[in-house]
């Protein structure tokens, strides 16, 4: 499980990347990035989406490789995981959209608008735990305790993956300055 899992999650840390299109350097080099992805010169929102749908599709192929369903246990399973994913890309809007923002503010934010959006961001975070937490006895009902739990460690793990690619491409707060 290791090697196609580890490989299959850089690729899709790999192809995340791109999303935030904010440079992770500091100082007046990180302040010309956000300025130029603000002004309209970033990965577009239809790209971003396409972007989405192709993580979304090789993450579903990480966790086909990576958890040894039976035939039968697949015919359960993936419709549960289908609307599963569904519920999280409604959370992920929520995610994109504050890092849209982020980088269209970035250079002028205030003390204010920084709480507002890390307040927002930790928001986002928890609606995911609480989502997870909602499906695991309905993961339950369609397979085994032990493949409910690999799962959920597929999908974080490969969540932490991509999360690290965008939080390692967004500069922080305090190097608008």
């Amino acid at each position: 499980m290791n090697a196609k899992f580890f490989t299959g999650v850089l690729l899709l840390a790999a192809l995340a990347h791109p999303v935030a299109n904010v440079s992770a350097r500091t100082g007046g080099a990180a302040k010309q990035q956000a300025t130029t992805a603000a002004s309209g010169s970033q990965v577009q929102d239809q790209d971003i989406t396409l972007l989405r749908q192709d993580i979304r599709g090789k993450k579903k192929q990480l966790v086909a490789a990576n958890l040894n369903l039976t035939p039968d246990e697949a015919t359960k399973f993936w419709p549960v995981y289908d609307q599963y994913t569904t519920d999280l890309v409604k959370i992920n809007d929520q995610k994109y959209a504050l890092i849209k923002t982020y980088a269209n503010d970035w250079g002028s934010i205030t003390d204010a608008r920084a709480t507002d959006l890390i307040t927002k961001a930790i928001g986002v975070d928890i609606q995911v735990s609480q989502l997870r937490l909602r499906y695991v006895p309905i993961f339950n009902k369609v397979i085994s305790g032990k493949k409910t739990a690999s799962f959920f460690q597929i999908d974080r793990r490969i969540q932490g993956m991509i999360d690290l690619q965008l939080m390692g491409a967004i500069p922080l707060v305090q190097a608008q300055q």
